[in-house]
């Protein structure tokens, strides 16, 4: 490449450590039946570490249900799937997830994807060529996933405050004046903030303006709910929702993305998304794993209540402790403010280098400018112990 060309690159790089936004990639290695102890490889010798941020909200992939469903399958048909969908990766384990998915969330079909990120950009990417005339109408805090979606759609597109129904209601009345076909965007749990959507009073005004309901419930799936169908089956509203999105990458432990709904609603996008379309499906090793964790998490009541129960506990503790969590926080998810990118950084590394604590920093452009967080997420599996460890290190890292 031509050294003129490269300073570009150079450049990009500069301007992402200049203000703080650069990105460390921590090497660890989770031992099974270990969670949530690690191993951190850093610049020295391997450390043993408690990893307070990983998604993986129940320990399922440590789960052996699900270690031995994929052994079993990984003995049966090998590593990879051998092909995209159309092409010779569909095998059973694919059909009787997307089988297992629908039920989950008592919809008629349900679409495997890569990821839930490929899922959102790519189901949004096909509802704009299916259904013309449409218009997005997306929470202004939305996932990146469902942002690139609305852009790469090349749609009409609005967005409203976050969680305000004002707001949202004149988008809807614009539509309505336009004579457009309005699709609401949001999520159930907001990742970084810890906070929750209106669910019921989207689905009012949805019904009031003839709109498709498109809800992300990546961090509310096997969390919430009596059998783990989300935030939606929690409030008794998924008859409301058109198409719900999901994760087998959280708290099901494993990896991949899925939408549900209708089947007629499915099948076009089936036919439609490129990104679902010339990609290799996903392993049938890890099909196996998810079908165990969503059976095993159907009935996991006591797990979910743990996981709350530590989760508040470990507010309770912040907040005793003076440390400044996020206000709006009220799920499992437990936003530490530092509002400064530096701090938040030099405060991650901190904990991870003098107490073995791993909480990794989340910047710009994840959350905005100036409101840097430590964003923990407690399990069921987080001790007592390890949540005074946890609080004392914050104090002396925080000066608090």
């Amino acid at each position: 490449m031509d050294r003129d060309l490269l300073h570009y690159f150079d450049q990009t790089i500069g301007d992402f450590k200049n203000d703080g936004r650069y990105r460390i990639f921590n090497d660890i290695i989770r031992e099974r039946g270990q969670f949530p102890k690690a191993i951190w490889y850093g610049k020295y010798a391997p450390k043993n570490i408690v990893n307070w941020c990983s998604n993986d909200y129940l320990g399922m992939g440590q789960n052996e249900y699900v270690i031995s469903a994929i052994h079993t399958a990984l003995d049966q048909t090998g590593a990879g799937s051998g092909g995209t969908r159309n092409i010779g990766g569909t095998s059973q384990y694919h059909v009787t997830l997307e089988r297992e998915l629908a039920l989950l969330h008592k919809k008629e079909a349900a679409l495997l994807f890569s990821s839930a990120y490929v899922a959102n950009e790519w189901a949004i990417i096909a509802l704009s060529r299916i259904i013309p005339n449409i218009c997005f109408i997306s929470d202004n805090k939305n996932h990146a996933s469902i942002i690139m979606g609305v852009k790469h759609s090349r749609a009409d597109k609005m967005i409203f405050q976050h969680n305000d129904m004002d707001d949202l209601e004149l988008a809807l009345q614009t539509c309505e004046m336009n004579k457009q076909v309005p699709v609401i965007l949001f999520e159930s749990v907001y990742s970084m903030d810890g906070d929750v959507a209106p669910i019921k009073d989207i689905c009012d005004l949805a019904d009031k303006y003839n709109a498709i309901t498109y809800i992300d419930e990546v961090h509310a799936v096997g969390l919430y709910g009596d059998t783990g169908a989300g935030y939606c089956e929690w409030l008794g509203v998924e008859d409301r929702i058109t198409i719900i999105n999901g994760t087998l990458g959280k708290a099901f432990g494993v990896q991949g993305g899925y939408i549900a709904g209708d089947s007629v609603v499915i099948d076009s996008i089936r036919s439609v998304a490129s990104g679902f379309i010339f990609t290799t499906s996903i392993s049938p090793a890890i099909c196996a794993g998810a079908i165990a964790s969503i059976k095993y998490l159907r009935d996991g009541s006591a797990l979910r209540k743990k996981h709350q129960k530590r989760a508040e506990q470990l507010k309770y503790m912040l907040g005793a402790a003076e440390l400044p969590v996020h206000q709006n926080a009220c799920t499992h998810i437990v936003p530490l403010m530092v509002n400064n990118a530096f701090k938040c950084k030099a405060a991650s590394d901190k904990l991870l280098n003098e107490y073995g604590i791993y909480i990794q920093p989340i910047n710009s452009p994840t959350v905005d400018s100036g409101t840097e967080r430590l964003r923990i997420a407690p399990t069921p599996y987080h001790t007592d112990v390890m949540m005074i460890e946890l609080v004392t290190a914050l104090k002396e890292v925080l000066h608090v």
